[in-house]
């Protein structure tokens, strides 16, 4: 049964986030672990195939290792060092994966990277086996960290954020709107999972709200500036026949 998670929790989180550049360790574990956690409230790990795409730093590969999963990463880039540790080259459009080869695709913080939602979120669909489950959490653009970092400064224009960052730092930041960072929005993936025929809500919140903050997706605008970061957990059907059109479409 999953758990609850409540304030302290939340609290717990965004004090790692403060030292994210000093403690990278410190942050990434404790991410890595909130995440597996959520990912073990719905399926078992011991023995599981666990498909990392985009994937992160090696405190990820490690946790799911330590809960006795299978674990595999892909990214698109060889120095990644969950890659450069046995994981696989690709891009998130053609994964080099068969059809239904994982038990938990697991996708962080990538979405919010490609060009097209849909797409890629289909292709993580088509490699989760059936019955399996299907972990994405991606940053909204509107939220306080839509321009990651020179954010909050997007709410004045994109431009202006790059520009500020850059006279602050003397150099351009590393995520920049059009070119590693694109708009994406709360309504596109909730549309995307609600529209598909052939996959289960299991969950979906703010990822690192507490649960109850879950009822802000029912609120249009609202959504988009308090979620900071988006969760879907899916499991794929066992009997799906026919799969629902990507259209990439908001409500």
């Amino acid at each position: 049964m999953s758990q609850q998670r409540g304030l302290g929790r939340s609290v717990h989180l965004f004090r790692s986030f403060l030292v994210e550049q000093t403690e990278p360790d410190r942050f990434y574990g404790d991410l890595a672990e909130d995440s597996v956690d959520t990912v073990a409230d719905h399926m078992s790990l011991d023995g599981r195939i666990v498909l990392d795409v985009g994937a992160g730093p090696h405190q990820f590969a490690d946790t799911f290792r330590a809960r006795g999963a299978r674990y595999v990463a892909i990214d698109h880039d060889p120095t990644v060092s969950s890659v450069a540790d046995g994981g696989l080259t690709g891009s998130a459009l053609a994964l080099p994966v068969a059809d239904g080869a994982a038990d938990v695709v697991f996708s962080s913080n990538l979405l919010e990277h490609v060009p097209h939602f849909a797409p890629v979120a289909d292709e993580l669909l088509r490699v989760t086996r059936p019955g399996g489950v299907l972990y994405l959490s991606y940053t909204n653009w509107w939220s306080p960290w839509g321009a990651h970092e020179a954010s909050p400064w997007h709410w004045l224009g994109a431009g202006y954020a790059a520009r500020r960052y850059e006279r602050r730092h003397g150099h351009p930041p590393k995520n920049r709107l059009g070119e590693s960072l694109y708009r994406v929005s709360v309504a596109e993936g909730l549309a995307w999972a609600r529209n598909r025929q052939d996959v289960d809500i299991l969950g979906a919140r703010p990822r690192y709200l507490p649960d109850a903050a879950r009822h802000v997706l029912a609120v249009p605008g609202l959504r988009e500036l308090v979620t900071w970061n988006l969760l879907l957990i899916l499991r794929r059907r066992d009997d799906s026949l026919t799969t629902a059109p990507a259209t990439g479409g908001t409500r």
